[in-house]
């Protein structure tokens, strides 16, 4: 049994979190912010690894498997950055964007419900 101070040693496995998020690499377990986090380094094509952090509640699958497995798996699940986007300039008074739709006119909305 290992000491639990003790830092575990990395695997290599593919993680699979809620919100269809995929990834492979060496996994290791860390504390932050007060609360233990799973690690994940995936392996870039570059050679080197981003890190990704993740809560333990939020594991769908974890599947331990070879470094080999693990960074053709990564190859092909490579983390996307955050993109930025803008949001409109200025909306017609009363509108509201809905699923980064058009603009949705609720009073076109309530005269439909009236006429039906």
């Amino acid at each position: 049994m290992t000491n639990p101070t003790e830092p575990e040693e990395p695997i290599w496995a593919i993680v699979e979190l809620m919100g269809h998020v995929r990834m492979a690499g060496r996994v290791t377990e860390e504390e932050r912010f007060g609360s233990k986090l799973g690690r994940v380094d995936v392996p870039r094509t570059d050679g080197t690894f981003s890190t990704h952090y993740f809560g333990g509640g939020s594991v769908y699958r974890l599947s331990p498997t070879t470094e080999e497995i693990a960074r053709a798996v990564a190859a092909h699940n490579q983390p996307q950055p955050v993109h930025s986007w803008e949001m409109p300039k200025a909306l017609p008074e009363g509108s509201v964007i809905r699923d980064n739709r058009e603009p949705f006119d609720d009073d076109a909305r309530d005269a439909e419900w009236d006429e039906g």
